[in-house]
């Protein structure tokens, strides 16, 4: 029994938890669990900053993978010896008891009989029958797939808008070429015909001069055939005004034809560089366009495959349901919503909490604003309650340990610094706070039309336009807080992926010196 027992744990040992195959390629990541190369790569697929492990949920900041090759040379040693892979019970049963599989183990996402219940390993964590399970990560997947739905049509929405958006630029970076090459032909005639005026008028103008000329000479002749002397003086004085004449008719028509082709020549240059201009706008256009349109496709086939395994999963027997449905959750929390309008769904009444109030701070409108006072009022020293000692905050009436929520926040008027964002339950109210997710603290600062989301450091933000009111997305079970312009829905800042653990609350801060009148109110 001994050995046979000891074969099983040698079986599981080399047994992937995601394919419930042999090991193929192991890789161990930062927890220290092991998984198929091609397995945990595709459970991160999608992922962008945090990397959730499937078994421990342990978040990795980098898709670090290492080599496993102990647990390869164990895998091959089990293939040789022939132990099959833990495949899922066709008959249901346990593998170490024999007893029919009826629960399911929230913690290690594996389905465990009564005797597994009541060991050492799962005697303390939570399990419930298979088919409640199932039905609860049902109604959790059909919770993730309506919101996937409202992104997938406002993704395609989006491509569609752009392509037609592109479509129009190149129909007018076309029109514009058709007017250069219009403008190109209108003004190469006019030259054409300038050019033709300009050297039929020097024309008209030499051939006047040369009549002229012979008719005087005629008339000379005539009248004083008999003075040979005076006749020989009188052509030599007349003569070279007309071969001037006609010199200067000649240097005309030379700077004509010179000027024309200087401007044929500038023409010719404007046009090519225009044309060039107009070619790497289209370039341009067409890269962006590209790699706009690819990123679109590719969130749209995601959010499809995605879609269609939730789907397929909620058809599906609840054996077949529980199979890696945190893995499938996972992806799901790690999708940020596009929609404007999924995100607004989840617009929940936040109302401030009097008992956490600041002395300073004055809360009215049903406790929906809140005000910072040039005195400090007589309230009791609760240990819910920021003291004098600490930053002028409030927080939020009701907390969250769930879900997804969103509220709005509107300046009304700024005297100082101040910030907006979630707490931690156990965030310092007697002292000084630090403003980093390290300590609990989610939040972004503003000041005099400049912003910034407070990290391991400050991150300034730059809004495209200065918000009237901020608009603020919390995914508990995704691990992530987003700032938006709430009239625009531009996204400003989304705080990297992180587990949260405690109880989150709605934080004001109403600022950090001796400045008084900022006042917000909730929307």
């Amino acid at each position: 029994m001994a050995a046979a027992a000891q074969l099983r744990d040698l079986k599981e040992e080399a047994t992937c938890s995601i394919c419930l195959e042999y090991f193929k390629d192991p890789v161990m990541i930062e927890c220290g669990h092991n998984f198929c190369r091609s397995c945990i790569t595709q459970s991160w697929e999608g992922g962008d900053e945090n990397f959730p492990c499937p078994e421990c949920r342990e978040i990795s900041r980098r898709k670090k993978l290492r080599p496993n090759r102990q647990l390869g040379n164990m895998v091959d040693i089990a293939k040789q010896i022939h132990l099959p892979p833990v495949k899922p019970p066709g008959e249901n049963m346990c593998r170490k008891h024999g007893e029919n599989l009826r629960l399911f183990c929230a913690e290690d996402q594996r389905m465990i009989c009564w005797v597994c219940r009541e060991s050492k390993e799962h005697k303390t964590h939570s399990a419930s029958l298979i088919e409640e399970a199932a039905e609860e990560y049902k109604v959790k997947l059909q919770e993730r797939l309506r919101p996937l739905k409202k992104d997938e049509e406002y993704i395609l929405e989006s491509k569609a808008k752009e392509e037609e958006q592109y479509k129009t630029m190149r129909d007018t970076l076309r029109i514009e070429k058709q007017k250069v090459e219009s403008e190109f032909k209108k003004r190469q005639q006019l030259l054409k015909e300038n050019k033709q005026t300009l050297h039929k008028t020097l024309a008209d103008m030499e051939k006047k001069i040369t009549r002229v000329e012979n008719a005087n000479i005629t008339k000379l002749s005539n009248q004083i055939t008999s003075l040979n002397a005076l006749i020989t003086e009188t052509e030599k004085c007349v003569a070279p005004e007309w071969e001037l004449l006609k010199d200067t008719l000649r240097i005309e028509k030379q700077k004509i034809e010179s000027e024309f082709k200087k401007l044929q020549q500038l023409l010719k240059k404007n046009k090519q560089t225009l044309h060039k201009t107009l070619e790497e706008m289209e370039k341009k256009i067409t890269m962006v366009e590209n790699a706009n349109i690819t990123k679109l496709s590719n969130q749209i086939t995601s959010l499809n495959a995605l879609i269609m395994e939730i789907e397929k999963k909620c058809e599906a027997p609840a054996w077949e349901l529980l199979k890696d449905v945190r893995s499938t959750l996972s992806r799901c929390y790690n999708v940020m919503p596009q929609s404007p309008e999924v995100v607004k769904s989840y617009k929940v009444m936040v109302t401030l909490d009097p008992y956490t109030a600041h002395p300073c701070l004055i809360l009215c409108e049903g406790r929906r604003r809140v005000r910072r006072s040039d005195r400090e009022l007589c309230v009791p020293d609760t240990p819910k309650r920021f003291t004098y000692y600490s930053w002028p905050c409030v927080l939020g009436s009701e907390g969250f340990t769930s879900g997804r929520h969103y509220w709005e926040v509107q300046l009304l008027q700024e005297g100082d610094t101040w910030y907006v964002g979630v707490a931690a339950e156990s965030v310092n109210r007697k002292g000084l706070i630090t403003w980093s997710p390290e300590v609990g603290v989610w939040a972004v600062q503003g000041r005099e039309g400049q912003y910034w989301a407070h990290t391991s450091t400050q991150i300034p933000l730059s809004p495209r336009e200065e918000p009237l009111k901020l608009g603020l997305y919390l995914d508990y079970e995704g691990g992530r807080l987003s700032l938006y312009n709430a009239d625009s829905m531009e996204l400003l800042y989304s705080f990297p992926q992180a587990p949260f653990t405690q109880r989150l609350f709605p934080i004001f801060c109403l600022g950090l010196f001796y400045l008084y009148g900022t006042e917000l109110r909730l929307v």
